[in-house]
């Protein structure tokens, strides 16, 4: 296993789907243990109401998440270069992740993580691919940091 990070970046390609699952995720299992963000290449969609509904199954809340890109966060002052560890679930946000971090120390994995969208085959074979996405992200998290922590909010870091 890895060592801790102290901030996780999770990216994708719109920020919508899977990085804020993720970053839901991270912040619910290891609570303040890092400071924990997500961005995609674009932010030209809201957040997915099939990702907020599978995540509320498990008490994970994404309603009030606001899409946001990678040149976004550099417009708010958000350095890139500050994240510890950047976890792309997308190739498009891999190569953008390796592009904007050449010169700068963050490490940059990628996760390939089943993109839920797409077909419209009913609700419930839709919620079943979210739901297959959501746990192929836990069981990575699970595999890089170890159990949730017992009591995550009482690590110190970022919260919601």
């Amino acid at each position: 296993m890895d060592p801790f990070p102290d901030s996780v970046l999770f990216c994708c390609d719109h920020n919508s789907v899977r990085s804020p699952m993720a970053e839901g995720l991270m912040k619910r299992m290891y609570g303040h243990a890092a400071y924990v963000q997500s961005a995609g290449v674009r932010s030209d969609r809201e957040i997915d109401g099939f990702a907020i509904a599978v995540c509320r199954e498990i008490g994970i809340e994404l309603e009030r998440h606001r899409t946001r890109s990678f040149d976004e966060m550099e417009e708010w002052g958000d350095d890139l270069a500050g994240f510890g560890l950047v976890v792309a679930l997308s190739p498009a946000s891999q190569r953008r992740a390796l592009e904007l971090t050449r010169t700068r120390d963050p490490e940059v994995v990628y996760w390939p993580v089943l993109d839920p969208v797409g077909l419209d085959d009913g609700r419930e074979a839709i919620l079943q691919r979210y739901r297959i996405a959501r746990d192929q992200i836990r069981d990575r998290l699970i595999a890089r940091f170890g159990p949730p922590h017992a009591n995550p909010n009482e690590t110190g870091g970022d919260e919601r």
